[in-house]
């Protein structure tokens, strides 16, 4: 096998990595999870005690 071959292989397998991981991401599956991935930045968390001490404290 020489190196042309070899690099060839190589291509399709990083090509056929590629589309399994977009098939992946766009499944329905797995929809419902990357929703609420995406929405874990407007939950609402109560502040810790350190927090609510300092929460009024001026820098």
């Amino acid at each position: 096998m020489d190196y042309g071959t070899f690099r060839g292989l190589y291509t399709l397998l990083l090509i056929a990595i590629m589309v399994g991981i977009i098939v992946w991401a766009y499944s329905k599956r797995r929809k419902t999870s990357f929703d609420e991935a995406a929405n874990l930045v407007f939950a609402d968390d109560e502040p810790s005690g350190a927090d609510k001490k300092n929460a009024g404290a001026k820098p």
